[in-house]
């Protein structure tokens, strides 16, 4: 008898001071704004009204676990860090402003045939997504038929949701995930 699929809740962490403006990757010490504390109370409330949340699992960044806090809370759960559900290690491009990055010749490649891009000293979005792809499958294993949360960022929560969809990686730029979206796979 097959069992049930098990349904992943994808949260984006919440706003920060530099949404829009800079890409922060994985550069440590990146908190939420005002806006993005506002934002991670209220998709705290929605994922309560979900019944019987199995487990929340968080990046391991700082805008992540701050996110996935109300939400354990409401729940009555404690957030297990998972480094699978990481933002793209984007290399020599980590913290850079957005409007410079935009004017580089290779932002077009980025944007338009992401899969042949790697990002300088960093990893390329196939290998971004392949690793997101195993570590939710690792995560449903664990969790058959159950409901999880995986709070993650805009690009990994993207390719999940392209590779999930059945989406080739170079249109997953078409995907909008924002600030606190919950997005159910």
């Amino acid at each position: 008898m097959k069992s049930k699929p098990t349904l992943v809740l994808f949260v984006r962490h919440g706003q920060t001071p530099t949404t829009g403006k800079t890409l922060p990757g994985r550069a440590p010490g990146l908190h939420l704004s005002t806006d993005g504390i506002a934002q991670a109370k209220i998709a705290a409330e929605r994922i309560s009204a979900v019944k019987k949340i199995a487990a929340i699992y968080a990046s391991p960044l700082e805008r992540t676990r701050e996110t996935a806090a109300p939400i354990a809370k409401a729940l009555n759960l404690k957030v297990k860090a998972n480094s699978g559900l990481l933002e793209c290690d984007f290399g020599s491009w980590t913290g850079k402003q957005l409007d410079k990055l935009r004017k580089l010749p290779e932002w077009e490649t980025v944007q338009r045939s992401p899969s042949t891009f790697r990002f300088p000293k960093g990893e390329s979005f196939t290998e971004m997504q392949n690793r997101i792809v195993n570590a939710v499958d690792a995560i449903c294993t664990n969790h058959p038929g159950q409901t999880v949360v995986c709070v993650s960022h805009a690009d990994p929560i993207k390719a999940a949701l392209a590779h999930a969809t059945g989406t080739h990686i170079d249109l997953f730029q078409r995907l909008v995930v924002s600030p606190c979206s919950v997005s159910a796979v």
